[in-house]
């Protein structure tokens, strides 16, 4: 871990420059923080954080809703064959993520999606790569491949829970929604916050579902609409690998960040409850 870090670090200190007008070869100078000025210069570059702040805004709150809702769902007394809801409810997730996107690539084109024909059977219209319903598209296909393996986790950590406890509440009065509420939820608050943690520095790598959407001509998605995005351009489209390091580290710094700042969110959300 510790070589390819200091491999990235040592390439954003430096660029390529070309010789003889151009026609000659290239050679490798020292440019110090040259890079990283050039990467937070960048209007694209800057824009794939409000995009992905914005991704993330729609897609954590629905995702960890989905997976946490789920989860007492299934763990509750009222639930019947858990086994085959929890295999159900997982298996998205066993699809790899590029063989997902292309499905709902599918399901958002016009003239091949069943989905939209049948909106138009009824009456209606809908543009998945519109400008307006795009985020939405892209949010709503993290959300389904990852919904059901976070519902796995928390439903494990229901599973913990001691049930003397729970029984008590129940004889005390308490409903489904009431235990649900006070007893089963705080009491896997770690859970959350692990999942809260691993789910924020994931959706800042997003790269799959953009690239797919551009490719397929969603008009609101270009080639640097996300930080991944701007950095696999940098390096495998104009081959500027030391601005493509830089925005790494940058991308890597701010992850470091973000979990400082959820891990002491999380710790003063444990202690308070």
């Amino acid at each position: 871990m510790v070589a390819p870090i200091g491999y990235a670090l040592w390439m954003s200190l430096f660029q390529e420059r070309s010789s003889g007008l151009g026609f000659g070869g290239t050679r490798r100078v020292f440019a110090g923080l040259g890079n990283y000025t050039a990467a937070l210069s960048d209007a694209s570059f800057r824009d794939s954080f409000l995009h992905i702040a914005l991704y993330c805004a729609l897609y954590i709150p629905v995702m960890i809703g989905s997976s946490l809702a789920l989860a007492l769902l299934v763990d509750s007394a009222l639930a019947r064959a858990k086994r085959f809801f929890q295999l159900a409810l997982f298996l998205p997730h066993a699809i790899p993520g590029l063989i997902a996107s292309i499905i709902w690539i599918y399901l958002y084109t016009p003239g091949l999606s069943p989905v939209l024909d049948w909106i138009q059977s009824a009456g209606g219209s809908w543009d998945f790569y519109a400008n307006d319903h795009v985020l939405l598209s892209m949010v709503n296909l993290s959300a389904w491949q990852w919904t059901g393996y976070n519902m796995v986790i928390f439903y494990a950590a229901l599973q913990a829970v001691p049930r003397e406890v729970i029984e008590a509440a129940v004889v005390d009065g308490a409903g489904h929604l009431r235990t649900a509420v006070r007893i089963k939820i705080p009491m896997i608050t770690s859970a959350i916050v692990m999942t809260v943690l691993f789910t924020c520095v994931g959706a800042i790598q997003l790269f799959t579902e953009p690239k797919l959407l551009n490719q397929r001509g969603a008009p609101s998605i270009d080639t640097a609409w996300s930080p991944t995005l701007f950095i696999w351009k940098a390096g495998f489209v104009q081959h500027d690998y030391g601005l493509a390091a830089a925005a790494s580290l940058l991308l890597a710094a701010l992850g470091i960040a973000l979990s400082f700042v959820v891990t002491r969110l999380g710790n003063r959300w444990k202690a308070a409850v």
